[in-house]
């Protein structure tokens, strides 16, 4: 269970060089999933060996440090976080530090399979809301894009976490070919279950089966289908991500769209990413990153963290360089999302 540590002052803030205050940090807990979805992962993906990963202490260690410099929401991502053994020892240990006033909120982004049975344990660990990727309501096309049948999961897992007062919100990956005809139904059944819902561009991360681009669609093309059905108004509401919200008239839901693409999001770009293994990528979209894996082993962990943090937090770009230029994707990444976390 979580110790007893104090109330965490916030010193040294944060700060990249552009004035942006780093305030949230994705931490991700596992490069593991249950799914193989193709705009994520390869089919036959080499995971990474065990002392790489960072034990769950040393993630809560990295995390307190954070804390220390002025982040103030954390959200687990992988890979698929509820499959890391023990995963709840550490979301109990954060949602602690959110009691304690030293974060606003942990929350996490999940593919939903494992909802079924964890859902009630989250609520109980203080997570008030959570993200569940979701590309589709067909099933074939679901165990299509994800290279399993898992749709049902997913489902029981969505109304799981209902039932336990958890917020929930979908997200949606925007697939041409794929899902596009469906997205207008998608928004409908997320309204019917009071559900916000989030459209995302596919971002040129890491080599998959399919192309990029024959995979991509921008969401310049889709928002006049839904404005078709619905009345949209932009909307202030804020999560602390990069997604822009509409309004929906008569709807107490909110259409999100994360367009990396066709709507640079960088300015106000509050977060950063920090991998299972303890690199700090400190954009989506760029290589650069810092190992803190090394400074939470070594034999003077706080000094050097803070050190690494700073070099970090130094490097920071303005933001990422992914384009599409004459029908390409330009700016690409090596590494997968699920190494990164999402």
């Amino acid at each position: 269970m979580p110790d007893s540590k104090q109330n965490i002052p916030a010193t040294r803030p944060l700060k990249d060089p552009f004035g942006r205050s780093i305030t949230y940090l994705r931490l991700s807990v596992t490069d593991r999933c249950d799914l193989r979805c193709r705009y994520c992962m390869a089919e036959n993906m080499v995971f990474l060996p065990k002392p790489d990963v960072l034990t769950l202490e040393e993630m809560l260690g990295l995390s307190r440090a954070f804390m220390e410099r002025g982040v103030r929401r954390i959200r687990l991502t992988g890979g698929e976080p509820l499959v890391r053994k023990g995963i709840l020892w550490l979301i109990e240990a954060l949602g602690t530090e959110v009691k304690r006033g030293n974060l606003d909120e942990v929350t996490l982004t999940t593919n939903g399979t494992q909802l079924p049975h964890m859902a009630a344990d989250l609520a109980r660990a203080g997570v008030k809301r959570i993200n569940v990727s979701l590309d589709t309501l067909d099933a074939e096309l679901f165990s299509e894009i994800t290279r399993r049948n898992r749709l049902a999961d997913v489902l029981a897992g969505i109304e799981a976490a209902k039932a336990a007062g958890l917020q929930v919100k979908i997200n949606t990956v925007a697939l041409k070919g794929q899902n596009e005809h469906e997205l207008p139904e998608l928004l409908d059944w997320c309204m019917s279950q009071g559900l916000d819902l989030t459209l995302i561009e596919t971002m040129p991360l890491g080599d998959v089966a399919d192309a990029r681009e024959d995979q991509y669609l921008p969401l310049t093309d889709v928002l006049p289908k839904l404005l078709k059905k619905h009345n949209l108004s932009p909307s202030g509401h804020r999560t602390g991500g990069p997604a822009r919200y509409f309004n929906i008239e008569g709807s107490t839901s909110r259409l999100g769209l994360i367009t990396p693409l066709t709507g640079n999001f960088c300015d106000g770009c509050n977060r950063v990413r920090v991998t299972c293994t303890g690199r700090i990528y400190m954009c989506l979209g760029q290589d650069d990153h810092v190992d803190l894996r090394a400074a939470l082993r070594s034999d003077n962990p706080q000094i050097n963290l803070n050190a690494a943090l700073d070099k970090a937090i130094g490097i920071k770009p303005k933001g990422h360089d992914f384009a599409m230029k004459d029908d390409q994707m330009v700016g690409k990444v090596g590494r997968h999302m699920s190494h990164t976390g999402g």
